[in-house]
């Protein structure tokens, strides 16, 4: 890279090689000169005023790239499906946005190869964060004004060969079915107080909920519920109760015999561990807990989302909530803007 040093006195004519930024405390931060500006006379007291009494030239070679340019290769290359971006980069920095509501997935093995590049770097929000349209998912930027044009192609072949790193999943429009088990709902010893929660969960997800069944603890009611749900068309259903290990506990026997042919009990969080995924062929089903009824985020709350944009959740994804798995029990929940759920 050359560069020419020119007095600002000087400089009245001369477009401008890079940003020259601006910065007050408390008000603003951000350029004050874009790159390709034109000085003129008015300019020269701003710029003396930013601690500038010279400007620079900069010729690039040919295996050379200016932030911006380069900025702008790598914002293309992360973008997936549902993540946009404009192409006005500013101090070599570019913002990703939603397209649309639904989830961020999130290629993590990726995007740590993509920062251990040299010169460049991305920022995310947490991977599975729900999103709405509109809402920044990440930024990205070179970081000297000018690098290598093979490091940003190679940082730019890794993003893309994934299909971008980033991506925004709908959440879809699932049709669920309920089955709320146990002898003492059934026989309306006690009220059933999982069936509101469950409704409002799957409704603030844009899911809908069709008919709601109540069983005994009785493993062939239980299959007999489920199988009328999957006969009926939904594409999703929740079982609630009889999880644990007492031995009236069969809600995940009569989910075997209801034609479960993937099941996985056990999750590595809490509030949640005796959560189970199932699925019945192409349909996912999803046993929870009863700490779903005494705490407002669960288990259930972190993999919901994901079975409603596609996800398939096995073995390996349940394992993965252990880290950040761990609930603080907070006087006053604030979930989803806490660390429950952030490290998987």
């Amino acid at each position: 890279m050359a560069i020419r040093k020119v007095p600002l006195e000087k400089a009245v004519g001369m477009s401008l090689a890079h940003d020259i930024t601006e910065i007050r405390p408390g008000e603003f931060k951000g350029p004050a000169f874009k790159k390709g500006h034109r000085v003129c006379d008015d300019d020269i007291c701003h710029l003396q005023k930013l601690g500038k009494n010279h400007l620079y030239l900069i010729d690039l070679e040919e295996d050379e790239i200016h932030e911006n340019q380069a900025a702008s290769i790598l914002a293309g290359a992360l973008a997936g499906v549902g993540v946009q971006w404009e192409n006005t980069p500013s101090e070599g920095k570019i913002t990703l946005f939603a397209t649309h509501n639904g989830l961020l997935v999130i290629d993590t093995a990726a995007l740590a190869a993509v920062n251990m590049i040299e010169d460049v770097m991305c920022a995310t929000l947490h991977k599975h964060t729900l999103v709405k349209k509109g809402e920044i998912v990440a930024a990205t930027r070179a970081i000297p004004l000018v690098m290598k044009r093979a490091d940003i192609e190679r940082a730019a072949s890794i993003a893309s060969g994934c299909g971008g790193i980033l991506s925004v999943r709908s959440l879809g429009n699932a049709r669920a079915g309920i089955v709320i088990t146990g002898n003492e709902v059934f026989g309306g010893l006690i009220k059933d107080r999982f069936a509101p929660i469950l409704r409002e969960k799957l409704t603030a997800l844009g899911a809908t909920t069709g008919h709601i069944a109540y069983a005994p603890d009785d493993a062939a009611e239980i299959c007999r519920h489920i199988r009328e749900f999957l006969n009926n068309g939904c594409d999703l259903i929740l079982t609630s109760g009889g999880m644990s290990v007492d031995p009236d506990d069969v809600t995940r026997i009569g989910i075997q015999m209801a034609g479960a042919d993937e099941i996985h009990y056990g999750a590595s969080a809490l509030p949640g561990a005796m959560f189970l995924v199932a699925y019945i062929g192409s349909v996912p089903l999803l046993g929870i807990p009863a700490c779903a009824l005494h705490h407002r985020a669960t288990v259930l709350d972190l993999i919901l989302p994901r079975v409603l944009a596609g996800e398939h959740v096995g073995r390996g994804e349940l394992a993965l909530l252990g880290q950040g798995g761990l609930c603080r029990n907070c006087v006053q929940c604030i979930f989803p803007d806490c660390s429950f759920g952030k490290g998987s």
